[in-house]
C-alpha cells in the first residue's frame, strides 16, 4: 500500500469519526427541539465527499499520476490545515456540531473560535481540502470535478443554512 492510499484511508476514518460526531451532535440539537433544514441535498453531499476520496485513490491509480514534490509537499500541509480547521470548528460547536442543518431555538449563534472570522469556517475547510488532497499525488482531475461540484453545492448549502441561520437567536 502507498503512503498516499494511506493518507487516503486516515481522511476516510476521520470522515467516520466526524460522522459519529455529527451523528451525536443531531441528536442533541433534535432532542432540544431543533428543526432540520434542507435535508434532500445532504444525500449529494455525502455522495460529493465520499467521491473525492474514491476520485483520488482511482485517478493516481488508473491514469499513473506522480508524486511531484513541488506541488505534493506544500498540498499536503494544506490537506493537514483543513483537517486542523475542521477539527477547531468541531470542537468550538461542541455538542452542537453536526454535518446537517439543525437550528435549535433560542440558541445563539457561536461567535467564537473559527466563527470569530469567518460565518462558515468548516467550508473553508472542505474546499481547500477538495483541492489539497487529490493534488497531494496529481490528481487534478478530481480536485476539478470535486472543486465544480462543491462549488454547486455549496451555493445550496449556504443558502439553505444561511436562512436557517436567520431564525436562529442573536448571539
Amino acid at each position: 500500500m502507498s503512503w498516499y492510499t494511506l493518507l487516503v484511508l486516515l481522511v476516510a476514518a476521520e470522515r467516520l469519526l466526524e460522522l459519529a460526531a455529527a451523528r451525536r451532535g443531531a441528536r442533541w440539537s433534535l432532542a432540544r427541539g431543533g428543526t432540520e433544514y434542507g435535508a434532500g441535498h445532504y444525500p449529494v453531499m455525502v455522495l460529493l465527499h465520499t467521491g473525492l476520496l474514491v476520485g483520488c485513490l482511482a485517478e493516481v491509480q488508473a491514469l499513473g499520476r506522480p508524486f511531484v514534490p513541488a506541488l505534493g509537499w506544500p498540498m499536503l500541509g494544506l490537506a493537514l490545515a483543513a483537517q486542523v480547521l475542521r477539527w477547531w470548528c468541531v470542537g468550538t460547536l461542541g455538542p452542537r456540531w453536526n454535518t446537517r442543518v439543525i437550528v435549535v431555538p433560542g440558541l445563539p449563534l457561536v461567535d467564537r473560535g473559527p466563527y470569530r472570522v469567518l460565518r462558515h469556517p468548516n467550508y473553508l475547510a472542505v474546499v481547500v481540502e477538495g483541492a489539497a488532497l487529490p493534488l497531494v499525488h496529481g490528481a487534478w482531475l478530481t480536485a476539478l470535478c470535486f472543486g465544480l461540484a462543491n462549488t454547486a453545492l455549496l451555493a445550496v448549502r449556504l443558502r439553505c443554512e444561511n436562512a436557517a441561520l436567520a431564525t436562529a437567536a442573536p448571539a
